[in-house]
Parts: C-alpha cells; structure tokens; sequence
C-alpha cells in the first residue's frame, strides 16, 4: 500500500497515525495465525489489534477475541485451551459477497415467495 493509502484510509490495516500510537504507547503481546498484531496499553487497560490487511473482526481468532474483550487476562500462548471436536474454524464475513446466505424469497433468487398458507389475516382498515 502506497504512503498516501497508509495515512488517509483505515479499512485495510492500519493508519500512520495508529502505528506511531501502537509504536510509542503500545506493547506487542502477539500474533495470530493470520498475522494480526495484539497489543496492549504500557499505561491503562486498553487492548487493541492491528489487522494484517482488511480490518473485519471476523478475522480475529477466538482466543484473541476472549483476550480482546476481557474473557480471560491470560494471553492465549499462555493459556493453550485445547480445541473442542465441534469447534469449526473461523470464517469471514460473508455479508455482501457472492458466498453471502440468499434465502428463498430475496431478489438475489428471483424474488419469488411461497405463497401465504392461511395462517396470516392481513389488517382491515375500520375491522375490529
């Protein structure tokens, strides 16, 4: 990403601004699979991440996640919590992208619906 990118856009990593920020008040405490970066204040109770590439939270693994939001004050080298069978790997999101769920209906399918079974009775103006 070009200089210019790095100090006026924020949705895909980090800006100028938040690196010398996560530089001069920061402290890395680690990195994810992903190659997010975790950092935490040197003074306070602050804790943030700076994305490797887009910034969607759905990229922050679970661990990192609890740690984030204060679940657990252990960081997740230092925890190692063992992987549950039914445990599935993160995915993104998929709002807005060809992959996004589409039910029957949308007009992304043609947008046509079942037809109403009964079970509705639409309002009457003057009804009681």
């Amino acid at each position: 990403m070009s200089i210019l990118g790095k100090i006026f856009t924020w949705w895909n990593g980090a800006t100028v601004g938040t690196l010398l920020n996560s530089w001069k008040n920061g402290e890395l405490v680690g990195e994810d699979h992903l190659g997010n970066r975790y950092y935490r204040a040197r003074k306070g109770e602050r804790r943030w991440v700076i994305y490797n590439g887009a910034n969607d939270a759905s990229r922050v693994p679970p661990e990192w996640h609890g740690w984030l939001h204060r679940t657990y004050d252990e960081l997740p080298s230092e925890k190692h919590a063992a992987r549950r069978a039914w445990q599935a790997e993160p995915t993104r999101n998929l709002t807005g992208s060809k992959d996004a769920h589409r039910p029957a209906g949308s007009l992304e399918r043609g947008g046509v619906r079942a037809h109403a079974t009964g079970d509705y009775q639409a309002w009457q103006p003057g009804a009681e």
